[in-house]
């Protein structure tokens, strides 16, 4: 006779189980457990058809009447917190497992629990059948001490007190352990089972090899629960947090607390787009430091709104992974990365490789993607020591009702990404910070995956620059607030503290907790509160010595900003393949309040331009030049294109647009993302990062000419020219070598040497025609840069490939691949085009037969055509 645990149906007031015989597969025993179940003798009258091969029909057998259901009791949350918080500074104050387990043992809903299950064997079968050691069964009975022992995967809830409904439970839980002890004996006397007592691949109890799996998935989550939050009290603290941000939410908003004792103000700072000349030092601050800087990527979010699946498996992926302008958004990156330090290599002649630490998650098998892709791509010509992945705990959902963890199936609670604020403490337990100070690095930029254009011009170069020549602890980039954004604000936040001293920061307030404030986030008015706010883009520029101090902190400062968001559902799929959606969320930290752990005081109340005596300080720039995201899937009904891959598309060509019209470049005009809905952009122009990326820099490369409407233009060439052409139709010139060329280091891996055998192409007084893309192609996805194409001219520059194209017309459809080595020089000839393939002279090889000298002059870089 085989159990299964898993409940066929499950609601607020039946849970069903079904056992099966081995003996036949058509045999089968149903069971209606319900809340209100009484114990009554059991009606077994046909037990000779459990064990016959030959019956086949089904009996279903009621065994509690179903009329009386008592109503659930309103959950006490200040008595739950106040039992936990006592069994929680026993537990602290245990200096062994061994008192641990005496502490816990003595909770009365652990007491209760095991019990009242003591004589359906349940202990033996985790001392025996489930091998547990002494610190697994502690995570169980913290499991069940937090009130949470329906994860166990049996439907039974305890409450705090006895009472009629909890004596029945009780009742029913002796039933129906009573009851499979009947149905293991009834194996091994009828002979269903196979002969000793256990149900064929079944490990006691009725668990399968399946379920004792999942049971320990169960058990590895706890242990990494218990583990990271230990700083709060593990398993146990953990549900502390959780049920006091639920509480605190239960309660009718207060707005009298806060303001008598903090007042929240717009911060000022610097405006790149306004203060140029100071905006331009800043930058270069921030590239002459890039030695002292790295890169760190919280990538461990399950980004469920993308709906990303992988077109061969179905499975689901993570944001890291959408396929953007033809490279995933990781790859885009790190290339927008390498252009920083291609600049750094040019104006100072210096090779820099940053190291990246990535904070990952095992949601969607995020850490394996993230991982096989680096390894598929070498690293990225950056060695794999350049890098680091530390993998984040995942924590379990709650429902907003209880506090209790949403769980999908036995043993398998839901469970997501815990924000990414745990990247602080998490990088102290993961050695990142050791690891950043033995590759010499003093400060990093933190950057989302999801932000395509984070890197445009300067904004990033001139926030690390001002971190690290000011010695701040920290730094925000942000911009104008857009309506109806789910985005947070960035405040000024000015604290009277019992001393009477004053305290000051820079801060953020995440969209989620606006209620607490008072700020509604409805449409934005000129005097609505939230409009004269900037946004929270979540681009940082960190002190790793300051942001280490605050991830070794052994309380809750090392989880900055907790939150427990239930704005938005719970969703998910049970083991029967149902979808589910319940009120709920999970605690959550934010990374970007570490900012609340570096205030400063004040004996007396500042008045005017507080922000420039603090740690911490804030850039702004126009909007589409901070944050564009592609953070969710565009519904084909949604006439909205914001946030989406759609519309963040948009503002990079706006960004082109912008760089482009300076350079006495003719463009058609962008109109708003209403114009593009349904017909697409008005042409497509995707420059390599490299070409700059200040667009001081690449403005230089470019001069005269004119792009029309429907034209695409693609470069990825890094040393380029680009002289009075004209476009129509479409134009790709992609080098193999952008930045440099690959040199194998000791340990057999592609490293990337910048400046070294690129690719190069000038073109002068040129003109492109052809009918380029088929706009009218239902198969186009711009943003991925997917589209059907009538004609282009392709030309593609292998190693260190050179184009030449001067005074000519380029017409019709036209694909040139340039061998390494060569030059490819298009001129006028006496009967149209007169195309030449010429060897680079040997002493040119590396440094080519031209390139770009870059000098500083002042705060500016001003750059110079070397003929060699």
């Amino acid at each position: 006779m085989a159990l299964n645990l898993a409940p066929i149906v499950r609601n607020n007031q039946r849970f069903f189980f079904s056992f099966s015989s081995k003996a036949s597969n058509n045999s089968h025993l149903c069971f209606d457990l319900t809340k209100s179940l009484l114990p009554l003798p059991l009606p077994f009258s046909s037990s000779p058809s459990l064990s016959s091969p030959s019956h086949s029909h089904v009996t279903s057998v009621s065994i509690a009447p179903v009329e009386y259901a008592p109503p659930a009791p309103e959950f006490d949350f200040h008595r739950e917190i106040a039992r936990l918080k006592s069994l929680r500074s026993k537990l602290s104050d245990s200096t062994s497992l061994r008192e641990k387990h005496a502490v816990v043992d003595r909770d009365a809903r652990v007491k209760r629990f095991f019990d009242s299950i003591k004589k359906g064997g349940f202990s033996r079968v985790l001392l025996a059948s489930l091998n547990l050691d002494s610190y697994e069964l502690f995570l169980v009975k913290c499991l069940v001490a937090a009130g949470q022992e329906h994860v166990l995967g049996f439907g039974f809830e305890f409450e705090p007190l006895e009472s009629e409904l909890e004596s029945a439970r009780s009742s029913l839980k002796s039933t129906f352990y009573a009851l499979v002890e009947m149905i293991e004996k009834l194996d091994v006397d009828g002979g269903g089972g196979n002969g000793n007592g256990r149900l064929g691949k079944k490990s006691g109890f009725g668990l399968e090899d399946e379920e004792i799996g999942e049971f320990k998935k169960l058990l590895k989550t706890l242990g990494e629960i218990e583990q990271f939050y230990n700083c709060i009290g593990g398993i146990i603290g953990y549900q502390i947090m959780v049920l006091e941000l639920l509480a605190r939410a239960t309660r009718e908003r207060q707005t009298t607390n806060w303001s008598n004792n903090l007042e929240i103000q717009v911060p000022s700072g610097l405006d790149l787009s306004q203060n140029t000349e100071y905006a331009s030092q800043a930058a270069i601050w921030g590239i002459e430091g890039l030695s002292d800087l790295g890169e760190i990527y919280p990538l461990g979010g399950s980004a469920d709104r993308l709906g990303l699946v992988d077109p061969d498996t179905g499975e689901c992926l993570p944001a890291a992974m959408l396929p953007y302008c033809g490279r995933t958004l990781l790859e885009g990156l790190i290339r927008d990365l390498q252009a920083r330090e291609f600049l750094h290599f040019k104006m100072y002649g210096k090779h820099c490789i940053t190291p990246v630490a990535i904070m990952t998650s095992s949601a969607k098998n995020n850490h394996e993607r993230i991982t096989s892709l680096c390894e598929r791509l070498g690293w990225f010509g950056r060695g794999q020591s350049s890098f680091q992945l530390f993998e984040q705990p995942l924590v379990p959902a709650v429902s907003a009702e209880d506090g209790q963890w949403v769980v999908a199936k036995p043993f398998t609670p839901v469970c997501k990404p815990g924000g990414h604020g745990v990247i602080w403490k998490l990088a102290y337990d993961k050695g990142i910070f050791k690891w950043f100070y033995d590759h010499g690095r003093k400060g990093a930029t933190v950057r989302q995956v999801s932000n395509v254009v984070a890197a445009t011009d300067l904004t990033l170069l001139a926030l690390a620059g001002i971190g690290l020549h000011h010695g701040k602890k920290l730094g925000f980039a942000s911009c104008e607030r857009r309506v109806g954004a789910t985005e947070g604000i960035n405040v000024l936040i000015e604290k009277k503290n019992l001393d009477g001293s004053w305290a000051y920061g820079l801060s953020c307030i995440e969209y989620t907790e606006f209620d607490k404030y008072g700020i509604t986030n409805g449409p934005l008015s000129p005097k609505s509160l939230q409009a004269k706010f900037p946004a929270n883009t979540n681009i940082l520029y960190v002190d790793l010595a300051s942001a280490e101090l605050v991830g070794s902190s052994k309380n809750e400062n090392s989880l900055p900003g907790m939150v427990l968001n239930t704005k938005k559902p719970v969703v998910y799929v049970d083991d029967f393949g149902k979808r589910h959606s319940v009120p709920g969320g999970r605690l959550e930290c934010t990374m970007q309040n570490i900012a609340d752990n570096f205030f400063d005081t004040s004996s007396s109340r500042c008045s005017n331009r507080v922000e420039d005596k603090l740690d911490t300080f804030i850039v702004y720039n126009e909007r589409r030049r901070v944050t564009s995201s592609a953070k969710r899937k565009r519904i084909h009904a949604d006439k909205s294109l914001h946030q989406t891959p759609d519309g963040s598309l948009l503002d990079i060509l706006r960004n082109a647009h912008d760089l482009l019209s300076d350079c006495d470049i003719k463009l058609p005009e962008i109109k708003g993302n209403d114009e593009y809905v349904d017909s697409g952009p008005p042409f497509l122009l995707l420059l390599h990062p490299a070409l700059g990326p200040l667009w001081e820099v690449t403005r230089q490369k470019f001069h005269g000419g004119s792009i029309s409407e429907g034209s695409e233009l693609q470069i990825e060439v890094a040393e380029f020219l680009w002289r009075n052409v004209q476009l129509d139709g479409s134009l790709i010139i992609v080098a193999e070598n952008v930045m440099g060329s690959m040199k194998f280091n000791e340990n057999d891996e592609p490293i990337l040497q910048y400046g070294k055998r690129c690719g190069r192409c000038k073109l002068q007084n040129v003109k492109v025609l052809n009918k380029g893309i088929d706009w009218n192609s239902g198969n186009n996805t711009y943003w991925k840069h997917d589209v059907q194409r009538f004609e282009a001219f392709k030309v593609i520059l292998h190693g260190n490939a050179e184009l030449e194209a001067t005074d000519v017309i380029l017409q019709g459809n036209h694909v040139y691949e340039v061998p390494n080595g060569y030059k490819l020089k298009i001129t006028p000839g006496r009967s149209g085009l007169s195309v030449q393939l010429h060897p680079i002279e040997q002493k040119l090889m590396d440094s080519g037969s031209w390139y770009w000298n870059y000098k500083i002059k002042g705060v500016h870089i001003q750059l110079e055509l070397v003929e060699s």
